[in-house]
């Protein structure tokens, strides 16, 4: 450090006064407190702060928390608690202008005035209360971040004004008022009970909540579901009013999924044959301008996936429209696509057949049956190829499924869609309510009903609230009870809380009450307890562990639906019918998992058939990027790709270390380490056989582990075919290794997880 004789900085609030290096020395020394392998001056040293005369002190606070952060390796990984120390000291000056924060009644009083929260957390909750509540805030759970976390929070979580980046709050005021607003309605001699637990299990990381939650909840935007879903019929009015719907929900942070798949394609007749029709592409890129129209309020960018059948007659253009050949006119490459694919297609496949493309307008019945029953699908698929009056173009199978797998893996982001699969292993009935997408993040399998326009009520929206349970942060099973408890309660509770800009979502949410809880933390788990992906040691343990979750969670669900009733479109699910999904799963899963059930089923069958249940759907497993990380946590399900990894997001360059590193470093396998998909696919079937929408599917390929540095065909279709054989609905992200073991970028979420749909 250079000379500082003289010199002063300039305080927070603009005062001048002569520098204080020993106070920097003590804060950094208290961060330090208690850590193992970080160094005090090793901090202060690589801070290399070069002094001037009215040197703001937020500028050197923000150097030495850089310095703090860039010595995070594998062999100091406390370094991380360390920057996150200091930033939250940091970001309590920023808030409060000292470290400790206010009394929680004044604060919100404050910050109701300024138009940052909700008006309502005053109105309903009285002083006594506050008082009541502001003793039971643990400020000091703030300590417990790493840097990663706090990073996170300062960039997508904490209510700030995106402009200045002024932040109003840290990190306890969030969990607590999250909590307050989620239970503001329940009776006053339960509530605060409630809002204590649910602020525990949070702030405590038993339960990790998606972005629109953790962003928007507390403040006067109130839409916080995760995942929006809205098929396009194929009409005008139609295609105007789901990018109309779009916008809308784009601009309200959430992650779209589209349907287009009813839209005729190029060259069909238009009014009896007066004109030709211009095909899907013009269309898709209305959506496209549509999702990017909006930037989510400085939280994320839109994003929206967007699906369409594989026999489609335009699907050799749709496959492409990634690509980076080509030009503007036949590209549409700021969306990501979902191809859907069934029984029959895989069929043509494995036994060197044709596939037969039609325009769906053309062949009545074709389109709904895909969905609804598959028996039907194939009878009409079979009638239509053999009348010459139909137009139609043929394909040999292995060429269109190459083309699928080539442009999957050349851009990592074509996604598959087994709508079987989400349709005979669904909580709906397939007769009246059939699963016709997925999302952005491909793990909400809901159904939807186009849209003629944007008030359209005979149309149907579905919308996904989110949640997940840290699977690290368990000791026992049975916790999940209680967790489960919680979680179904303050997000059901949401689902009333929040404002629906659109009807045919209000309605769909009020007649549904969809629910989609799932996991983090998940390779820390299997680390934990000695077990990996890739060998086949984690199966019995990952089959014990989401029976429990789906079976504590259906059980939260039949305690309100007796409280409060069932949802009222109960009898369009199986679950009405008396089937579970232990009734109705893969049974390939059983040749390679014996692990029997443990819980009873049939008890909870008969409840269910009596009480009916609050939520028509309650699991699906999500990515959780973000949003793990603010529990320091893995992410979702995945392996990590480094024991540190590299994380790069709209906020920087974030170092995030794996739990426990120093007890557990040997146990963790990473993604590179797996030496294939199998057993990955082997366990996401066993989460599948108990989750009732869907998961997001990763596969990943090492080219270095074939000849000639390229990953064969045949890998990629006999992956894809192992998924379809154990029951996967749906398959997210395609990563082939580049050399970069410990880079992961945070693209797309949880909620989702990056990009738009996070958790």
């Amino acid at each position: 450090m250079n000379d500082t004789v003289n010199l002063k900085v300039t305080k927070r609030n603009g005062r001048l006064e002569p520098i204080n290096l020993d106070k920097i020395h003590r804060v950094v020394t208290w961060a330090a407190q208690g850590l193992d392998n970080v160094s005090v001056s090793q901090v202060e040293l690589k801070s290399h702060i070069q002094f001037y005369n009215g040197i703001r002190t937020d500028d050197i606070h923000e150097t030495i928390i850089k310095a703090a952060a860039d010595l995070i390796s594998e062999d100091t990984p406390d370094y991380q608690y360390l920057a996150a120390r200091l930033a939250i000291f940091h970001l309590r000056k920023i808030a409060y202008g000292e470290f400790e924060p206010p009394h929680l009644f004044d604060h919100v009083s404050k910050l109701t005035a300024e138009g940052k929260y909700d008006r309502h957390i005053l109105e309903d909750y009285s002083r006594e209360e506050f008082n009541e509540i502001n003793g039971y805030i643990d400020h000091a759970r703030d300590m417990t971040f790493s840097y990663a976390a706090v990073k996170q929070l300062e960039g997508k979580y904490l209510v700030q004004n995106r402009v200045t980046r002024q932040i109003y709050e840290t990190p306890q005021f969030l969990y607590i008022l999250v909590a307050m607003c989620l239970f503001a309605k329940y009776p006053k001699a339960t509530r605060l009970d409630y809002v204590k637990r649910f602020y525990d299990a949070v702030s405590l990381f038993k339960i990790s909540l998606p972005t629109p939650i953790m962003s928007g909840v507390r403040t006067p935007t109130r839409q916080f579901s995760s995942c929006v879903l809205i098929e396009c019929d194929d009409s005008l009015d139609s295609i105007n009013a789901t990018t109309s719907a779009i916008v809308k929900y784009v601009s309200q942070r959430a992650g779209i999924g589209i349907n287009a798949g009813r839209i005729r394609g190029l060259g069909s007749e238009i009014r009896g044959g007066e004109a030709q029709h211009t095909g899907c592409i013009p269309f898709f890129k209305m959506f496209q301008a549509a999702v990017k129209s909006c930037s989510q309020g400085g939280v994320r960018g839109g994003a929206a996936t967007l699906f369409y059948p594989l026999w489609h007659i335009e699907v050799e253009s749709l496959l492409v429209l990634k690509n980076n050949r080509g030009v503007e006119d036949n590209r549409v490459r700021q969306l990501d696509y979902g191809v859907q694919i069934n029984r029959l297609l895989y069929t043509r496949l494995i036994k060197g057949g044709n596939i037969t493309l039609f325009s769906p307008n053309e062949v009545s019945g074709l389109y709904d049956a895909f969905f609804a029953d598959q028996d039907e699908f194939e009878r009409l698929y079979v009638q239509y190829e053999q009348d010459p009056a139909i137009r139609k173009r043929v394909v040999p199978a292995t060429e269109l499924f190459s083309t699928l797998m080539q442009e999957r893996a050349g851009t990592g982001r074509i996604y598959i869609h087994n709508v079987d699969h989400s349709n005979t292993h669904s909580p709906f009935d397939p007769a009246v309510a059939p699963v016709r997408q997925s999302n952005l993040c491909l793990e909400i399998a809901l159904p939807t009903k186009p849209l003629n326009d944007i008030n359209d009520e005979n149309g149907e929206i579905a919308l996904c609230t989110l949640s997940a349970f840290n699977l690290g942060a368990l000791e026992n099973l049975d916790e999940l009870e209680n967790l489960s408890d919680l979680a179904v309660r303050a997000l059901d509770a949401l689902l009333d809380y929040q404002d629906y800009p659109i009807p045919a979502a209000r309605k769909a949410t009020m007649n549904r009450r969809t629910l989609g809880i799932g996991v983090i933390n998940y390779a820390y788990y299997l680390a934990k307890h000695g077990v990996r992906y890739s060998n086949d040691s984690a199966l019995a343990l990952t089959h014990r562990t989401f029976e429990a979750m789906q079976y504590y969670l259906l059980k939260a669900s039949v305690q309100l639906a007796k409280e409060y009733g069932a949802c009222p479109l109960f009898g369009q699910t199986m679950y009405a019918k008396g089937v579970l999904p232990v009734d109705t799963y893969k049974k390939d899963l059983d040749s390679i998992c014996s692990e029997p059930l443990h819980y009873d089923w049939e008890e909870l069958r008969a409840e269910i058939v009596q009480h009916g249940l609050r939520n028509s759907t309650l699991t699906a497993l999500m990515p959780s990027e973000t949003s793990s990380q603010i529990a320091n946590a893995t992410n979702g399900i995945e392996p990590p790709r480094g024991l540190v990894t590299v994380k790069a997001s709209k906020d920087g360059i974030l170092k995030q270390v794996v739990p426990e590193f120093e007890r557990l470093k040997n146990q963790y396998e990473t993604l590179w380490q797996m030496g294939g998909n199998d057993g990955y696919l082997k366990l996401v079937g066993i989460m599948q056989k108990f989750v009732d929408q869907a998961i997001s599917t990763n596969t990943s390929y090492d080219p270095k582990r074939f000849d000639g540095g390229r990953v064969p065909m045949k890998q990629m279709l006999k992956d894809l075919l192992t998924a379809y054989k154990f029951g996967l609905k749906t398959l997210y992200y395609h990563h082939t290794r580049d050399g970069a073991d410990d880079t992961q970028s945070d693209i797309q979420d949880d909620g989702c997880a990056g990009g738009a749909c996070k958790i």
